[in-house]
């Protein structure tokens, strides 16, 4: 049996005094052989991220601490090294992909630089030297145009693109064990499938162990070897992959695999006799590109856009990063002014109306953005974000914090937490009170920006279950934002697919998940994660 690159042993991280348990994590063991890719699952706070960061020797000072267990990488426990020791082992011996690569990357840095700063620390090799293994690390992750892409900055590259130079500062050494943080959360579904099937290409190239840590079950049946599975810091199943997916001895595991959306799409109640509430026609959205080292040139990010929503009806926007659902859906809540075309909201053209004559429409249309932790102010408390709205358009205070209460028990949270501010909440709280927050401006369009796409799989089932409920209970036209395609089949009413700022299908969600027309929309399907995998029927049952 080949000896393993990673083997952690009864590993115990203690967290601060007065935390909600006494460790972080708590007598994980667990190995990662050459060639294997290990998928960490379990919902946010079980633990996953401390491991990594364990072995990876980069737990905060003074605030979690190792209290138990060994962490040997090929037989040397990295427990017992110093920091400077670490330090030459981290790049050298140990790669690290992070989750999002834009916060990661240094913006006033060109990404060929960030790389070459691995093989500066750890190697005597000249400048030219450098700048030609940086060179051929990144045409082995199909980086385009190498020559090029080396000397732009992050903000120049797309996600996929970014998240390709993290893969390549990780491995430009040859690392024996490569950790990777949730590395395609934030990414469409055609451009996880690349970075997918990238990392399997490298496993099998250079024969590296890899710790792959998510919560997306998609990417565990694509990709993992074997699983492990955490709750509250513990290890409550690992095994082979399959005999983990279909097979599940513990019940949490089984809750996990049940909270995966289906891609088959329930059926739904029809709305095509309601009222239209939102329509836009021929909308236009175009950017000026280039400046002073490139030519300049326009970007159509959206391009003669036509869509309508029906009240009480989900309209589901789905395509790959870069394909104008978000512009069209800040065009749409006026948070930018369009190009050209009209934006109807109940026969209302807002498209090009001023500040002062918008103001009346304002409430009408409120938004969920994708990270309820960036959208809150994090020294503000909650009740203060519900009422602000309401208050601003007139409504007495004391009326406005009986509304954010209402609004609190409605999506499932405390009223007495309103005093609370967005840190002492958790991910899925927090994107509660985003959407309780909008409800309190009672709007008739409510637009979803990927609302779940950073929650973990029960947290994420919650809250798809809660906007699906307040459409009913509001009867709201919602214009739903999304690139994964589980998600979509679950809760939309009706599809368009977006590619390069154009619609290019759409119709009802069953007949295009059913058999889909447009060659872009077939290649979507065929790149979601675990697609040929029906998650949910275990082999006891």
């Amino acid at each position: 049996m080949t000896a393993p690159v990673l083997d952690v042993q009864g590993l115990t991280v203690r967290l601060p005094a007065r935390a909600d348990r006494v460790n972080a994590v708590e007598n994980v063991s667990f190995a990662v052989t050459p060639g294997e890719i290990v998928c960490v699952v379990g919902e946010s706070g079980s633990g996953k991220s401390v491991t990594a960061h364990a072995v990876m020797g980069l737990l905060p000072a003074r605030q979690l601490t190792v209290a138990a267990g060994r962490i040997l990488l090929e037989g040397d426990d990295l427990l017992t090294k110093t920091p400077a020791e670490m330090r030459h082992i981290r790049g050298a011996r140990i790669g690290m992909i992070f989750q999002e690569p834009m916060t990661a990357l240094n913006p006033v840095m060109r990404v060929g630089d960030q790389i070459a700063e691995v093989l500066d620390i750890h190697t005597k090799l000249s400048e030219r030297e450098r700048r030609q293994r940086v060179l051929d690390v990144m045409a082995s992750v199909h980086l385009p145009e190498p020559e090029r892409m080396i000397d732009v900055y992050p903000h120049q590259l797309s996600g996929g693109q970014r998240q390709r130079i993290m893969i390549a500062a990780a491995l430009v050494l040859d690392p024996v064990l490569l950790i990777a943080d949730e590395p395609t959360t934030a990414l469409d579904v055609a451009t996880q499938a690349q970075i997918l099937k990238l990392m399997k290409e490298l496993r099998e190239r250079r024969n590296t162990g890899v710790l792959f840590i998510t919560h997306d079950f998609g990417v565990v049946a694509e990709i993992a070897h074997r699983v492990v599975v955490m709750q509250h810091g513990r290890v409550v199943e690992q095994g082979a992959t399959q005999d983990v997916l279909r097979r599940p001895r513990d019940e949490y595991t089984r809750t996990l695999i049940r909270a995966v959306p289906s891609l088959s799409p329930p059926a739904r109640a029809s709305v095509a006799d309601a009222p239209v509430v939102l329509e836009t026609k021929h909308l236009m959205m175009t950017y000026k590109a280039g400046g002073f080292f490139e030519k300049r040139r326009e970007v159509k990010a959206a391009n003669d856009v036509n869509l309508c929503v029906r009240r009480g009806e989900m309209l589901g926007v789905v395509g790959e990063s870069g394909s104008g659902k978000s512009t069209v859906a800040r065009c749409i809540a006026r948070l930018i002014v369009p190009s050209d075309g009209a934006i109807l909201i109940e026969g209302a053209d807002v498209a090009k109306l001023g500040t002062r004559a918008l103001r009346p429409h304002r409430k009408r249309v409120q938004i969920v953005f994708q990270d309820p932790y960036r959208s809150l102010n994090p020294r503000r408390s909650v009740g203060d974000a519900i009422t602000e709205g309401p208050v601003n358009f007139g409504m007495n205070a004391g009326e406005a914090v009986a509304r954010a209460r209402n609004l609190m028990r409605l999506v499932g949270l405390d009223p007495d937490a309103l005093a609370r501010f967005p840190h002492q909440f958790s991910g899925g709280q927090r994107q509660r009170i985003c959407i309780a927050r909008a409800l309190a401006m009672d709007p008739e369009i409510l637009v979803a920006d990927e609302p779940v796409s950073a929650l973990d799989v029960s947290v994420q089932a919650q809250v798809l279950e809660l906007i699906d409920d307040v459409r009913k209970r509001f009867n709201l036209a919602v214009l739903f934002i999304t690139h994964d395609l589980r998600v979509a089949a679950q809760v939309c009413d009706r599809i368009v697919v977006m590619h390069k700022g154009e619609v290019v299908e759409e119709g009802t969600t069953a007949a295009v998940f059913a058999a889909p027309q447009h060659a872009y929309t077939k290649a979507l399907f065929d790149s979601a994660p675990g697609r040929n995998f029906e998650f949910g029927k275990f082999d006891q049952e």
